[in-house]
This record gives structure tokens, C-alpha cells and sequence, in this order.
């Protein structure tokens, strides 16, 4: 048998020789105490450090292969000086336990990877085609290309990124949001690979395939991020790489000064860094593992490190605490009914594209309001004003103040009164008149987040110090959304470059700046701030640039990530001090001689498992209380 096959040999039989140590040991001890054999025991013992070193010792010799002296070389010397002095339970034990815990490690390591591979496991890998002449093909999803027809039925996964041209149904997106719901799919809705058809059919147009869909980039992202270690984790890297060797050094210096080849032996053993070394990266992997499996992307350890200290968030006001989408937000009606008002502003702005026409036109069918059976006779556009419409014989008027005053619609009190509360609050107003008198005014907005104020709090809780603003919007709708959510300070009416800026002074007043966008305009500020944090599912700017994806794009998602990455530095910290300090307990119970080679050995095994156990508490992380808002002072500047 070549090296390579008998080392890959004992690699796949790992376990079992484990099981043999065991059987061995246990064999040992009752010839011993049974039969009264202490020759017996003496070569069962000897026959299972053997087994148990063959392992230890490949492991150790491939990483003096690379210039690395690992912990595998500690204990095989430990073994060796353990045969010369014919300390052979000693060494059974040890290397036992040796094993042992590296079999529960990687089980229980296994269970913090489980997140991600399950995430793998939903990767689609066939994909129906439908052909030109209107008949399917069952292909390998790597043989789907852009612009491609794929047909996704009930039960299905979605192969591709893409947009429905026919069928609606509904999909299952948290794979990709972290958000367990039905969403409701229909033409020209956007569509992502690895989420599942529950309910429905869909024919789907390719726009990314292969590697370019968000899922892969999901997949890969978390894959790199486990393996991107925080400051803690370079830290011990280049900690072992000198304390190992020191070990073997002090091992020497016992012997030469104590002559006892056992102590020196001891030293060996106890001086394993194992908790040290597996402490911090379990940690990371588990913070991981938590975000990933509710569609929080951290890109990696020394993101969560830095995320953990920020103590100023900076928000994009569209999109992130707003919802990004135009729709009618109140509505005052002043003359007949509101259903036919509202009929009739709606015919009208259906013959016009215009934002706020088209927010008005929605808004009608939401509220059943029937227009589409309404007569127009006559219309026309006043540029800069608004519209007016001959409706079954009525004369509508749709627009700005200054239409109704150049048609001579006359505003009483009570009416001013309401027009300049709804300018206050930031809306776009439209004034409607029928037949000569106001009938409606319709406040038109970008819609705050309801949960916003209530998560902006629990940010507060967490640790940040400071909320900030900055928008390109007018200045009173920036201070009324900063009046409604509890926003210290305010900064409006800016280009992209001055956010920037901001994000610098910010920076430079020694503050740790993260800031919360869409992932697209504002990806200069995302990658100026210390974390970039990008709110929205889909964008490949949103993935790249930032340090952090909200996939969900949720303040609830945002407050999860804030609070797991500080306690999966505490976690870190609190695996740091177990490892260092059951290396002090060791040192001492040596010097006090109540530790030996075994017990010491025991206890060893023992403090990894008690990092690995600490660490995976991360992963049943996220369990937050909603937190009543509590007004805070503000700064506004324009």
C-alpha cells in the first residue's frame, strides 16, 4: 500500500480506530483487574497507543512537512517518552482522549455548518426548457442560458434568475429573504434561483444563470465569509505558531533542570493549545451560521468584529426608512361622496403617467373605486399644474394650488389649514375640484416603515449611540420622517458625494460608522463606512460592496444582525478566557501535583468541547423583545 493510500486509509477509518483504542483500554484494565495479568494489560495498553498514535503521528508529520509544529507533534512525542518509560496507560489514554475529542469536535462543529449546508442542498440542479416549438426539456442547470424558458410547476425549485412571462403562483423565498412566507408571483415579477414553487405554475425568462444568480452568490458568500477570520482568530493564528514551539522548548528546560523525563512528558501534554486554537473560529462559524439561516449575510469574521463596535448608523432615507414605493397616504374629502371623488380623480389621472397619477390610480383599485366605466369627453394638460377633464358632464380639476386658483377654486380656512399640514408632513399634494369647489385633497408619500421607530429603539438597547439621516429629499419631509422614527440628526437635500463626506466627518470625530442604503445610489457611502449594510434582496452592487446583506430588507433583520454580532465577540472573548484559563489550572495543578499525563489530558479534551458547546449557544440566537420608542432629541441641518 503506497503512503498516500494508507494515509487516506486511516484518514476514513478514523473513527473506527477510536472504537479499537476504546475496546483495547477497557480490555487492558480487566485482564488486569480480573485476571490479574498486569503482562496482559501492559500489552493490550501498548497495542492501543500504538493504533491510536498511527493517526496522531500522520497528522504531525504531514504539518512538519509544511514548517508547521502542530499540537499531532506534542502528543506523539508525549507518546514516544511515554513507551521509554513504560508509562503504556498513560499513553493509551492520552492518545484516546486525543481522538475522541476530535471525533466529538467535528461532530459538534458539523451542527454549526448545518445552516449552510442545507442552504447548498436547496441548489436547483436540473431545469425544464421549453423549446421553440412549445415542448420541454429536462436539462442540467448549467445548459440553461440567458434569455432561456423554464417551467417551474407546484413543488418545483426556480433554477434561474429571471421574470415571469406567464402563470402566476406562489413562491417560497426564504432561502434567499430568511423571511418563511408566501409571496405571490405574477408577469414581469422578479423571480431568484433556490426558491421554491408552492403553489401555481410559472414560466420563467433566464436573466442570471449558473454562477451569476443571487443564490450562488449566497452560497459562495457565506462559504468565504467562515473561512475570513476576525482580528481575534489572526491573533491566535500567530499566537500557536510561537507557543507551540515554546512548549517543546519549556518541556526541555523541565527536563534539564528536573531530570524527570515524566514531568518534561507532562509539560507536552498539558501545554496542547486546542481550546486556544478551535475557540474563536467555532464562534465565527456559529455567528455565521445564525445570520445566514435568516438572510443575514455577514461577509466574515472580521466584519462581525468591526460590526460589533458601531456606535453611529447612518440611514438612506428612500427605500431604507421608507418603503421606496410612491402610494396615496390620506385623503380629505370635502363635497360628495368619497367613492365618486375618487372615481373621478382617478379617470383622470389614468390618462396621464405621471408618479403621482399613476399612485392615485392604484390606490383606486385598492378601494374598489369603479372609474374605468367613466366617460371622458374632453381633457387637457396645464404644465406645471395639473389636469382638467370633461366626466360625464362635470368639469374635474387634478393638481397643484396653483390650478385651482388660476380656474378660480376658492380654498376656505379649514381647507388652507389642511393643505399646509400635509405639506408639512412631506406629502405631495394633489388638490381635486368638481364643478367649481375643492371636493379632495390626496396626500401623496413615500410610506415610513411601520416597524421602524420600534426597531431604531432596540438599536439604542443594543449600543448605538447615534441615528442619523442623510437624504437628497426636501428638507420637510426629512424632518417629519425623522420626527416620526426618533432620528438624532438630519441632513438633506444632498448629492451622493456629499453623504460621503458626512460619512468622513463622522469618521473623523472618532466615531464607528456604519451606513444603512439600498445598495445601489448609495454604494459610495457603503463602502466608505466602516460596515456597509445593504437593505434589499437581488442587487449585485447590494452583495458586493457592502459588508453586510439584509435580504429580508427589515429593521428587525438589521437589529438581529447588530445584537449577534455582539455576542458573537463576546462569545469569542468568553472562549478566549475558558482556553487560557484552563491552561493556568493545568500549569498549577502540575506544580500542586494533584494533575497528571491522563487527567491533564482529560481536562484538555474537556475545555474544547466546553468552547465548541459555549459557541453553539449562537445558533438558537435571536429571540428579541419588542421595545416601546421613547423620544430623543434631534439635530436638523440642511
Amino acid at each position: 500500500m503506497s503512503e498516500m493510500k494508507f494515509q487516506k486509509f486511516i484518514q476514513d477509518h478514523n473513527h473506527q480506530i477510536t472504537l479499537l483504542t476504546a475496546i483495547l483500554i477497557v480490555a487492558g484494565y480487566l485482564t488486569k483487574y480480573g485476571l490479574g495479568s498486569t503482562t496482559g494489560e501492559a500489552i493490550m495498553l501498548a497495542v492501543a497507543s500504538i493504533i491510536a498514535a498511527i493517526p496522531i503521528v500522520i497528522h504531525a508529520y504531514q504539518a512538519l512537512r509544511v514548517k508547521v509544529v502542530s499540537i499531532e507533534l506534542l502528543v506523539s512525542i508525549a507518546v514516544i517518552g511515554s513507551f521509554i518509560i513504560g508509562e503504556y496507560d498513560e499513553s493509551a489514554i492520552v492518545t484516546f482522549l486525543f481522538l475522541f475529542g476530535s471525533y466529538l469536535e467535528e461532530r459538534t462543529l458539523s451542527k454549526t455548518r448545518q445552516s449552510i449546508k442545507s442552504l447548498t442542498e436547496m441548489a436547483p440542479t436540473t431545469a425544464t426548457v421549453v423549446q421553440a416549438d412549445g415542448t420541454t426539456e429536462e436539462v442540467d442547470v448549467d445548459d440553461v442560458d440567458e434569455g432561456d424558458i423554464v417551467l417551474v410547476k407546484t413543488g418545483g425549485s426556480i433554477p434561474v434568475d429571471g421574470k415571469v412571462i406567464d402563470g402566476h403562483g406562489y413562491t417560497d423565498e426564504s432561502v434567499v429573504t430568511g423571511e418563511s412566507r408566501q409571496v405571490g408571483k405574477q408577469i414581469q415579477d422578479d423571480v431568484f434561483s433556490g426558491t421554491m414553487v408552492s403553489d401555481g405554475y410559472l414560466k420563467i425568462q433566464a436573466t442570471k444563470v449558473g454562477d451569476d444568480t443571487t443564490f450562488a452568490k449566497i452560497i459562495e458568500l457565506v462559504e468565504d465569509a467562515q473561512d475570513t477570520k476576525s482580528h481575534a482568530e489572526k491573533f491566535i493564528d500567530r499566537f500557536a505558531q510561537y507557543y507551540t514551539p515554546a512548549v517543546l522548548v519549556i518541556a526541555l528546560v523541565v527536563f534539564l533542570f528536573s531530570r524527570d523525563f515524566k514531568l518534561a512528558i507532562t509539560v507536552l501534554v498539558l501545554g496542547c493549545p486546542g481550546a486556544l486554537v478551535i475557540g474563536a473560529p467555532v464562534s465565527n462559524v456559529a455567528g455565521i451560521g445564525n445570520g445566514a439561516k435568516r438572510g443575514i449575510l455577514v461577509k466574515g469574521g472580521e466584519a462581525m468584529d468591526t460590526f460589533s463596535k458601531i456606535d453611529t448608523f447612518v440611514f438612506d432615507k428612500t427605500g431604507t426608512l421608507t418603503t421606496g414605493k410612491t402610494s396615496v397616504s390620506t385623503m380629505k374629502t370635502y363635497k360628495g361622496h368619497r367613492e365618486t371623488t375618487l372615481a373621478l380623480v382617478a379617470k383622470v389621472e389614468s390618462l396621464s403617467d405621471h408618479p403621482l397619477g399613476r399612485a392615485i390610480v392604484t390606490y383606486a383599485d385598492q378601494q374598489g373605486a369603479n372609474f374605468q366605466t367613466l366617460n371622458v369627453t374632453d381633457n387637457r394638460t396645464v404644465k406645471g399644474q395639473g389636469m382638467i377633464a370633461e366626466i360625464d358632464q362635470q368639469t374635474v380639476l387634478a393638481g397643484n394650488l396653483k390650478l385651482m386658483q388660476a380656474q378660480q377654486v376658492p380654498l376656505n380656512d379649514e381647507q388652507h389649514k389642511d393643505l399646509a399640514a400635509l405639506q408639512a408632513t412631506g406629502s405631495s399634494v394633489v388638490l381635486v375640484a368638481v364643478a367649481g369647489e375643492l371636493a379632495a385633497l390626496i396626500g401623496i408619500s413615500d410610506i415610513i416603515r411601520p416597524e421602524v421607530a420600534t426597531q431604531l429603539q432596540q438599536l439604542r438597547n443594543k449600543g448605538a449611540k447615534h441615528l442619523v439621516m442623510l437624504t437628497g429629499d426636501n428638507q420637510a419631509t426629512a424632518d417629519y420622517v425623522a420626527q416620526t422614527v426618533g432620528i438624532d440628526e438630519v441632513h438633506a437635500e444632498l448629492m451622493p458625494e456629499q453623504k460621503v463626506t458626512f460619512v468622513k466627518q463622522f469618521q473623523q470625530a472618532g466615531r464607528t460608522v456604519a451606513f444603512v442604503g439600498d445598495g445601489i445610489n448609495d454604494s459610495p457611502s457603503i463602502a466608505t463606512a466602516d460596515i456597509g449594510i445593504a437593505m434589499g434582496s437581488g442587487t449585485d452592487v447590494a452583495i458586493e460592496t457592502s459588508d453586510v446583506v439584509l435580504m429580508q430588507s427589515s429593521f428587525e433583520a438589521l437589529v438581529h444582525a447588530y445584537g449577534l454580532a455582539k455576542k458573537t465577540v463576546l462569545n469569542t472573548k468568553e472562549n478566549i478566557t475558558i482556553a487560557i484559563a484552563v491552561v493556568a489550572f493545568l500549569l498549577i495543578g502540575l506544580v500542586a501535583g494533584f494533575i497528571y499525563m491522563a487527567s491533564g489530558m482529560f481536562v484538555h479534551e474537556a475545555s474544547i468541547l466546553v468552547v465548541i458547546f459555549n459557541a453553539m449557544r449562537l445558533i438558537g440566537y435571536g429571540h428579541a423583545t419588542s421595545v416601546t420608542p421613547t423620544p430623543v432629541p434631534r439635530t436638523t441641518t440642511k
